[in-house]
């Protein structure tokens, strides 16, 4: 009988207790280094997971998490026990990242992908002042605030739950566009738009108030513009046990 998959890879978060897991399971289950695998199990946190798909994106081999973290809102329950079965029978979850072009005040430009959000921070005790513009249409001439960021709906339950932003089914065609810390105009909550939308903002005095552009953990400093779209081309896949999938667990953070 066939196999969804039939090389596995384990990879681990430095913790004792995903490294004492990780050795746990090669002892037990024939595996291969992760560049040869059709499916890497990666015990850790949401930070690993974050990490692993990364690390595999241009490949697109599935990631199936196996929590030994704090968190793990993108993790399996972590057993030793049929892990070959509980694979054939995980459900897919498929993901676009975030695509972000940076441009700073030298002129140099900066590419980085997100899987969560794409965000922009002031860096000093001084406010940023953002020029907003959504496809080629200004739609918020100047958002004085601590920063902004748009969120993919898979991170929509992350750094955007935290400063105010709506949840996103996994499967809804948006993106959200939050502010963080909101000074002018104060009534802006954000926006949803669609995930074809293209946003580009202009940093507004950015020698005086310098801000960083942030794509999950890739940080540029002192930047002048960043645009940013969903990057449609690219397809990550999360396996999950029945009943415990990515849209179910979001959908499941919009009643507490």
């Amino acid at each position: 009988m066939s196999r969804r998959f039939n090389s596995i890879a384990f990879i681990a978060s430095p913790t004792d207790d995903a490294r004492q897991a990780a050795e746990a399971l090669m002892r037990r289950y024939d595996h291969v280094p992760p560049e040869e695998a059709d499916v890497v199990v990666a015990l850790g946190g949401d930070g690993l997971m974050l990490q692993a798909l990364h690390r595999f994106m241009d490949a697109g081999t599935p990631i199936y998490g196996m929590n030994r973290g704090t968190v793990g809102f993108l993790m399996n329950e972590y057993r030793e026990e049929d892990l070959l079965e509980r694979l054939e029978h995980t459900k897919r979850s498929r993901i676009h990242p975030l695509m972000m072009e940076a441009v700073d005040t030298e002129g140099r430009r900066h590419r980085a992908r997100a899987l969560n959000e794409v965000s922009m921070l002031r860096q000093t005790h001084q406010t940023a002042k953002l020029r907003i513009s959504v496809d080629g249409h200004v739609r918020l001439p100047e958002l004085i605030a601590d920063g902004v960021l748009a969120a993919t709906p898979a991170g929509s339950t992350a750094y955007n739950l935290s400063v105010g932003g709506p949840i996103l089914p996994l499967n809804a065609r948006l993106m959200a566009l939050t502010p963080i810390s909101a000074f002018r105009p104060r009534r802006w909550r954000g926006a949803l738009l669609p995930d074809y939308a293209r946003i580009f903002i202009e940093v507004l005095d950015a020698e005086h108030r310098p801000v960083a552009a942030v794509a999950d953990h890739t940080e540029f400093r002192r930047v002048a513009t960043v645009e940013t779209w969903l990057d449609h081309a690219t397809n990550l896949v999360l396996l999950h046990d029945p009943g415990h999938s990515l849209d179910e667990r979001i959908l499941r953070e919009q009643f507490g």
